[in-house]
């Protein structure tokens, strides 16, 4: 019980934190060079979307019974436990921005109404099984904060960053009261295009349902990085998206 209040409250810290600070991650610019890839795309409830994006990667929204999760995975191979923006991204196993999702009580509008959300992601196997084994270390002592805690820290601070912007959106509106985390990023839901659909049995439930996302993905890539041909690239200063 103790563990999951404290990432309850890592969690609350981490959108907050996005909330005030709209440029993204605050200690330092990622990595980038000065190239931003751009993916857009449709997201129907209950199916996947993948979308290669470069250097053997792939963005996939993967479909859950709430929502969506966006991961960034290799393209090829076993996909593994952890993604290479998961543990780029913290909180972990709580409230992050890659779950587009009905989750951790966020109603249907409150996930649209979060909007934008930035994360950051690994960009190559090395980095990824270096935020691994930083991740695994300080998973091992227990969360608790020390050299392991700075160590991951500093490989997060090394991560690409990227911007996931809901562009328009169907939904059945869930009827509860907005929970508090939802409150402290969900502002932009009527600034956010979107549709509101009738629950089919006129009994529209608490969380309510998303049905269908337009979505675009910002990817500030690094120096090297090769991106997919099929993608938009556009010249850009080095600095936060």
């Amino acid at each position: 019980m103790q563990m999951r209040r404290l990432l309850w409250v890592i969690g609350l810290f981490y959108v907050l934190f996005y909330a005030a600070n709209e440029s993204g991650w605050a200690q330092e610019p990622p990595p980038s060079g000065c190239k931003v890839a751009v993916v857009e795309g449709d997201l129907e409830a209950g199916k996947n979307l993948w979308r290669p994006i470069g250097d053997g990667l792939t963005a996939w929204f993967q479909a859950t019974r709430s929502g969506w999760i966006l991961r960034i995975i290799p393209a090829a191979g076993v996909v593994a436990d952890h993604d290479y923006a998961e543990l780029a991204t913290p909180p972990y196993q709580s409230v992050t921005p890659l779950a587009l999702t009905t989750d951790f009580s966020f109603r249907a509008q409150d996930a649209v109404g979060w909007n934008p959300r930035r994360f950051h992601f690994a960009t190559s196997p090395a980095q990824f099984g270096r935020l691994l084994a930083a991740y695994q270390r300080y998973r091992a002592s227990g969360w608790k904060s020390g050299p392991s805690e700075a160590a991951l820290t500093e490989q997060i601070g090394h991560a690409a960053e990227g911007k996931l912007t809901i562009l328009d959106a169907k939904l059945e509106p869930g009827m509860a009261d907005q929970g508090k985390m939802a409150a402290s990023v969900s502002s932009r839901f009527e600034q956010t295009a979107h549709t509101l659909v009738a629950a089919p049995n006129g009994n529209p439930s608490d969380l309510g349902r998303l049905l269908w996302v337009r979505f675009r993905l910002e990817l500030a890539l690094p120096a090297g990085f090769r991106p997919e041909k099929s993608l938009l690239v556009a010249e850009k200063k080095c600095a936060s998206l």
